[in-house]
């Protein structure tokens, strides 16, 4: 039976493909036949229904899709009664098209061009396609008329196919360099993209090519690198923005982006006079504590004596530029655009003289010589290098002034090339490869090549001694034993040889060099230790643009170093003299590692290097050579993680760039999520998971403000303990509290980011009793109670609080994964046992998966009669599809229902649960540096003031946690580290 069922199922196939082969070229109101009643709408032209009634129709014979050839029982298909009426328009018009129909088929010539090729097949013979003889005869005279023709017409010339060009010839310098310009102009490449490419997942994010994580396995030894040795990262698409005016009036004008609540602005003291680098988060104009832009840091150019004339550089992520740079333009008023001098074009036989000079003597050259390439085309891309943002017009500004307030706003994105050193013996590195340029003689070099910078600035005594000066500096750096024993956010100048030149054959680790040390340098290292690099020493020329260009295009070519290194007489022995264009000014920068909490003090700390463009490569290999580990952007995020410190985009929800990531998240992991079979996916409705990919932190925000005018979640929980079988039948109407506040104007959320605020709220959520937490430093806190926690909330409503969780027994937390409150029962069983692995949530019913159901089965029902109706002339106009009928019967359509997940709008977040939902987590994992599992993430403030408040004080603190995939609480440590 099995095989005569599929074997009918063919022959259907077979039949309905003959009958859309025969249909293929008639005209829309010619039918066939495929029932009874569809023979008596062809019969009639196609334009009316079936006169018989339902009841006859629905006995009538089964449907047949297509002609059905021979004799057949039933009359194979063919209508036996005649139709009771026509219609005399209707029929005619039907008649005609089939007349039509029949004309053109008839005088449609074959689909071949030759006529031999439409005789039958055992007429045809070879030889006809050159010999017209062979031809019957009454083909001849067109056979030969049709050649004459095409003789008169001419060969035709065929189109060459694209030839693709072989290996070798794609691999030359030429063809490989003009390849590369022209993939640069869609998205950005790092100079070291093509090292990355060969190691690297790349991914295309923000408008560059970044390497996400290497091709080989090296997740731990990437956290020992950071914990031992060196950590190795290239930050060149990070945005520097350059801002040049009075002192006085940029102040002025970057005080409406900050405020002093937060932490240290633009003015502060240390950072100002250009001695560290600061940080700090940046919003709109006069809108704290709401509308946040994101993080910046900020470096200062030392200032020089008399002149009030400063120059500050301010860096960002690539999502927020976009942001940035519109606010900083217009609280700087600088509306006028300067417009980018157009580069003259530079014809061959000016860029090179030598090939003007040489005669034409092509026919002259020595065997095996080669041809010099000419520069035939003018309009052809110069084979140069592109150095900086490929992706950028010619004629786009980068430079914005104000004639009002004199201040200059200079966009230097891919101008500096920004590398970052993480781990204890990055200083060991940095000494290691970079030696400190030596001083050549002015005059002979300034007469060899006049357009060096080197030589003109060592004509000054005064910088030779400010070199000098740090020079020593760099030199004590060398016996510092780790790299987090250096203050925070020291800045370095510096100018160095080029890093080629000391190139080990091997690599080789570098180590400190403590015992190195005279009893001098002893000192000198104390005092760099405790009071950081003197203000001079911080003074560097990679501030002046002029000497930027001029060591950018004077830097000797890879060809050049190794011919003079090929010359010397002991093959591997460093050149000398060094040629007078490889000096590089740089600045290094000392990265603060973790600066919060009470654990693992000053961990992640390191340096970065800066340099001007087009020396990325020349100083990458030579870091690289000192066994250093290379990471991207995904160890960027564990960096983040290990340092408990928000990361952006993704930790920052209230700032335009962060929901942007949300959405795009959000949209990556759906897309994922409908990769996968409808079967292997996890169901988040039955494990009363509302939003697995995004974070609804608006919704919550507002839910929390509503308990708390109904009095707190205290009832809420205790109701949902009695109650917790009707959360399990919950449908996806909107909650009161819902409807409540559509009714109102919603107020955005925002972090909560002042530092007073924090550290109360943190000295709240330490319980009396806890292993491993410091005294409290400086005064104790404000006992916890109902009126401090009013006055706290007053102060921070629809606010979020950046929390730190740590698991107190197995598990590994997620993304998105559910902070909740542990209720009296939780805590008396936490008490109890502390190693207790925490309640379990009951399933929840999916009563979407019936529905879904439900509208599958009603449109497969619906298909047959769809099937067997005619496309367009047996249907009314106005009759409903079934898909339509179905389709409204339901709130939501088939297409917005995915098995599995819940549709918008969702239903209360904070009580759809058994336990009350305090916040989500943006980053889980299990941490190395502390042995268990952490998570990062936001909480509201206002549910978290009301847990505080009802909880003991010995369990003050703990919470409960819970995996989107998962139905099993675990018990957590709030900690929020200031």
């Amino acid at each position: 039976m099995v095989a005569k069922s599929s074997t009918a199922a063919n022959m259907s196939a077979a039949k309905a493909k003959m009958r859309e082969k025969k249909m293929r070229n008639q005209p829309v109101s010619v039918q066939h036949p495929s029932s009874s009643h569809g023979e008596s709408r062809a019969e009639n032209g196609g334009g009316q229904s079936d006169a018989r009634p339902s009841s006859q129709r629905q006995r009538a014979a089964p449907n047949r899709s297509g002609w059905i050839r021979g004799h057949q029982r039933d009359g194979g298909g063919y209508a036996r009664e005649m139709p009771k009426y026509i219609t005399g328009g209707s029929f005619a018009r039907a008649r005609a098209a089939e007349v039509n129909a029949m004309l053109k088929a008839v005088t449609k010539t074959a689909a071949s061009s030759h006529l031999f090729q439409g005789l039958p097949k055992h007429m045809r013979r070879r030889a006809m396609s050159h010999n017209t003889k062979r031809l019957p005869r009454r083909l001849r005279d067109l056979a030969n008329r049709m050649r004459e023709k095409s003789l008169q017409a001419g060969p035709k010339k065929k189109k060459e196919p694209a030839k693709n060009k072989s290996r070798k010839a794609r691999r030359r310098h030429g063809n490989l360099l003009l390849e590369f310009n022209r993939r640069q102009r869609k998205n950005i490449w790092l100079e070291t993209h093509i090292w990355h490419a060969k190691r690297f997942h790349m991914v295309k994010k923000w408008g560059y090519c970044l390497g996400d994580r290497p091709t080989y396995k090296c997740y731990r030894p990437c956290y020992r690198a950071m914990s031992s040795h060196c950590l190795l990262q290239d930050l060149s698409y990070y945005c520097c923005i350059e801002l040049k005016g009075e002192e006085d009036k940029l102040l002025a004008a970057l005080s409406q982006l900050t405020c002093k609540e937060a932490g240290p602005t633009f003015a502060a003291a240390m950072c100002l006079s250009g001695a560290r680098q600061g940080s700090v988060t940046v919003y709109k104009a006069g809108q704290y504590p709401t509308q946040p832009l994101g993080p910046v840091t900020y470096l200062w150019r030392p200032p020089t004596a008399g002149l009030t004339h400063r120059q500050l550089w301010i860096w960002a992520h690539p999502t927020l530029k976009q942001d940035l740079l519109p606010e900083l333009q217009s609280v700087c008023q600088c509306s006028e655009a300067v417009v980018p001098p157009v580069q003259p074009e530079v014809s061959c036989a000016e860029a090179d003289p030598g090939i003007q000079a040489e005669p034409k003597s092509d026919s002259k050259l020595k065997p095996g010589a080669k041809r010099k390439k000419s520069c035939k085309d003018a309009a052809e891309p110069p084979a140069k290098k592109i150095l900086g943002d490929g992706t950028r017009l010619p004629g786009t500004p980068v430079t914005w002034k104000s004639s009002s307030t004199g201040i200059v706003i200079n966009d230097l994105t891919m101008e500096i090339v920004r590398y970052r050193l993480i781990g204890p013996q990055s200083h060991s590195v940095l000494t290691e490869t970079l030696e400190a340029a030596t001083v050549c003689d002015a005059g002979r070099t300034e007469l060899e090549s006049p357009s060096l910078w080197w030589p003109q600035h060592c004509k000054d005594q005064s910088n030779m001694t400010l070199h000098q000066q740090q020079t020593d500096v760099f030199n004590i750096l060398k016996g510092v034993c780790s790299t987090g024993e250096v203050p925070p956010g020291t800045v370095l100048g510096l100018t160095v040889d080029d890093p080629r030149l000391n190139l080990p054959k091997t690599k080789v680790k570098a180590v400190p060099r403590v015992s190195q040390l005279q009893e001098a340098d002893e000192e000198k290292m104390r005092e760099l230790m405790l009071r950081g690099v003197p203000q001079p020493c911080c003074q560097s020329s990679l501030w002046e643009q002029s000497v930027r260009n001029s060591v950018t295009d004077n830097k000797m070519s890879e060809q050049e170093l190794n011919r003079m290194k090929s010359e010397m007489l002991v093959p591997g022995s460093r050149l000398s003299p060094t040629p007078p264009q490889g000096r590089v000014p740089i600045l290094l920068v000392h990265q603060p590692g973790k600066q919060v909490g009470n654990e693992m003090s000053c961990w992640g700390a390191g340096w970065e290097l800066l340099l001007p463009k087009g020396w990325g490569m020349a100083f990458w290999i030579p870091l690289v050579y000192r066994e250093v580990r290379v990471a991207g952007l995904h160890m960027s995020l564990k960096h983040s993680q290990n340092k408990a410190a928000p990361h952006f985009p993704h930790d920052y929800p209230d700032c335009p760039a962060g929901a942007r990531f949300q959405e795009e998240q959000e949209a990556e992991f759906l897309d994922k999520f409908r990769r996968r079979p409808p079967a292997k996916r996890t169901n988040y409705i039955k494990h009363g998971c509302l939003a697995p990919f995004r974070c609804p932190w608006q919704q919550l925000a507002e839910e929390w403000e509503l308990l708390m005018m109904e009095g707190g979640a205290e009832g809420k929980g205790e109701g949902q303990t009695q109650s917790s079988t009707k959360t399990h039948v919950e449908t996806e109407e909107a909650t009161p509290q819902q409807h409540r506040a559509v009714a109102n104007p919603p107020i955005r959320f925002n972090v909560l980011r002042n530092r007073k605020s924090l550290r109360l709220l943190s000295g709240w959520c330490r319980p009396t009793t806890s292993k491993g937490q410091r005294q409290w430093r400086g005064a104790p806190p404000p006992p916890l109670s109902r009126a401090a926690v009013t006055s706290f909330h007053s102060a921070h409503r629809m606010s979020l609080v950046w929390v730190r969780l740590t698991l107190l027994s197995k598990g590994k937390p997620e993304t998105h994964a559910m902070v909740c409150v542990p209720t009296a029962e939780d805590l008396k069983l936490f008490g109890k046992k502390q190693a207790s692995s925490g309640p379990q949530e009951r399933p929840h019913k999916d009563h979407f998966k019936c529905r879904m159901k439900r509208k599958k089965k009603g449109l497969k029902e619906a298909a047959p009669s769809l099937l067997s109706s005619d496309d367009g002339e047996g249907k009314a106009p106005d009759a409903p599809a079934a898909s339509d009928s179905i389709a409204s019967k339901d709130p939501q359509s088939a297409s917005d229902l995915i098995l599995g997940l819940w549709p918008d709008p969702l239903p209360s977040v904070t009580s759809h649960c058994t336990r009350v939902t305090l916040g989500w987590v943006t980053q889980g994992d299990f941490s190395l540096s502390v042995g268990c599992g952490e998570a990062l993430g936001f909480v509201s403030v206002t549910g978290l003031l009301d847990t505080l408040v009802n909880q003991p004080v010995e369990h003050r603190g703990t919470l409960l946690l819970r995996n989107p995939t998962s139905l099993h609480y675990r018990f957590v440590k709030l900690n929020i580290d200031v």
